[in-house]
C-alpha cells in the first residue's frame, strides 16, 4: 500500500510555540481510512481532550493503517507538519512521518510546467472545503487521485 497520509490542521496562533493545535485531520490515502483529533474548542480556549493521549492514539491509528513508514502529505506542509511535530514532541514520541512533508501544490505546480500554478488543483476536491480537517484531507485525497489520473490519461512521463 502507499504509505501516503493527508493531514490537514487547524489551530489558533501563528506556530506552536505560541498558539495551539485546535483539530487535526488524517485520511490514509489508499484505504480511505480517517483519524480526526480533536484537542482545543475552535477558540483555541477549552481543553477537551489531553494533547498526549490523542499523539498515542494517531500513532497507533497510522501503525494501524500502513506497516512501516508513512508519509506526510498535505496541501502546506509547512503549516500542518508544525503542528503534527509539536503533538509527537509534546508526548515524547518520535514523528512518524520524520522532518518532512510532501506538497502537493508543488507536485501539480511541476506538472504544469508553471511554478506559479500552486492552486488550480483545488478544482478536483470534490468533499467541500470547510476547515473540518477531516473534510478537507479527503477532499485533498481526491484531488490528488484526479491529478494522477490526468497524469496516466496524457500518458505523461514525468
Amino acid at each position: 500500500m502507499k504509505p501516503w497520509i493527508l493531514v490537514d490542521c487547524e489551530a489558533v496562533g501563528v506556530s506552536p510555540l505560541h498558539g495551539k493545535l485546535t483539530e487535526f485531520g488524517a485520511v490514509h490515502f489508499e484505504s480511505k481510512a480517517t483519524f480526526h483529533g480533536i484537542i482545543r474548542s475552535r477558540n483555541g480556549q477549552t481543553l477537551i481532550n489531553d494533547p498526549k493521549r490523542i499523539a498515542y492514539q494517531f500513532k497507533n491509528w497510522l501503525e494501524q493503517e500502513q506497516k512501516g513508514r508513512v508519509i506526510f502529505v498535505s496541501d502546506n506542509p509547512a503549516w500542518d507538519w508544525q503542528w503534527i511535530s509539536w503533538l509527537f514532541d509534546n508526548a515524547d514520541i518520535d514523528n512518524p512521518f520524520g522532518h518532512s512533508g510532501r506538497r502537493i501544490s508543488d507536485f501539480w505546480a511541476g506538472l504544469q510546467r508553471d511554478w506559479h500554478d500552486t492552486q488550480s488543483w483545488k478544482r478536483f476536491r470534490r468533499t467541500k472545503h470547510d476547515h473540518n480537517p477531516v473534510h478537507d484531507a479527503m477532499g485533498n485525497v481526491e484531488a490528488l487521485e484526479t491529478i494522477f489520473e490526468i497524469v496516466k490519461t496524457q500518458n505523461a512521463t514525468y
